[in-house]
């Protein structure tokens, strides 16, 4: 993987286009940016049969070359809520700046390409990033992220704030 000085480089260039379409298209901007990141993860292998099988092939991928450390993942609220904990991430250091700069950080390139792999291998209707919590200090992160299998999952409601 590339060193510090170019990751930072990436996630500083990242930051600002961010700040840029947050300040530009305000909240609307979360609604966006669902693409940012999705290419990496199509040109490898992963497979799987529903979604943490997906999920555990992303991790494995995105761990293997130290674009995150550790991914803990699980699946709640009827099956929507896929709750993604990252350690090490190399895209921290972007999130902390937005914070710096009044900006909640709303978008994940890993959650991401994990969703997109979801939609496309597993044929979902949909996803979407509903909440990230950023640890900068610590290098973490807690991303909750919807995904409908199907038009009937759209909608399903559980309470988010317990998991």
């Amino acid at each position: 993987m590339a060193d510090n000085e170019t990751i930072q480089y990436f996630n500083d260039m990242l930051a600002q286009l961010e700040a840029l379409l947050y300040h530009e298209v305000a909240l609307s901007a979360v609604k966006k940016i669902d693409f940012v990141g999705t290419d990496y993860l199509n040109t490898k292998e992963i497979e799987g049969e529903n979604a943490l099988e997906i999920v555990e092939s992303c991790a494995k991928e995105l761990t293997s070359k130290e674009i995150v450390k550790e991914i803990k993942h699980s699946l709640h609220g009827f099956g929507i809520l896929l709750k993604l904990e990252m350690k090490g991430c190399i895209h921290i250091p972007k999130e902390a700046k937005l914070k710096r700069e009044g900006i909640k950080p709303y978008m994940c390139p890993i959650a991401n390409m994990i969703g997109d792999r979801i939609i496309e291998i597993l044929d979902y209707e949909t996803t979407y990033m509903a909440d990230m919590e950023i640890d900068e200090h610590a290098g973490n992160c807690i991303v909750k992220y919807a995904i409908f299998e199907d038009v009937e999952k759209i909608g399903q409601v559980s309470d988010w704030t317990k998991v």
